[in-house]
């Protein structure tokens, strides 16, 4: 089955430890059109924190889904390239994409 390239955007999502269980995991950043406590299906090499210290953020191609009725969640094929980005380039990134109110 192809994928649907429409059906995916960019999201800046950031490592952050989990405070239920105290294990990294990922979620958006906030200033977008997700909640924070979302959750964030991707590769599990993100969470590896010898490589990437929690507070890592990513910018990452997803989708939202919901297997059978359930809680929505955003995915990342785990097969897509990863960008790490600056505090800096996640305030651009967040600045070009702010819904401006009239």
């Amino acid at each position: 089955m192809a994928r649907d390239a429409w059906a995916y955007r960019e999201v800046a999502v950031e490592s952050a430890l989990d405070p239920r269980s105290g294990k990294p995991r990922i979620r958006p950043v906030s200033g977008q059109a997700f909640a924070t406590d979302m959750r964030v299906q991707c590769s599990r090499s993100l969470l590896d924190t010898a490589r990437y210290p929690v507070g890592t953020r990513f910018l990452l191609s997803v989708r939202i889904s919901d297997r059978q009725g359930g809680e929505p969640f955003l995915y990342a094929w785990h097969g897509d390239p990863v960008t790490v980005m600056s505090k800096a380039k996640v305030a651009s990134f967040l600045q070009m994409y702010r819904r401006l109110r009239l």
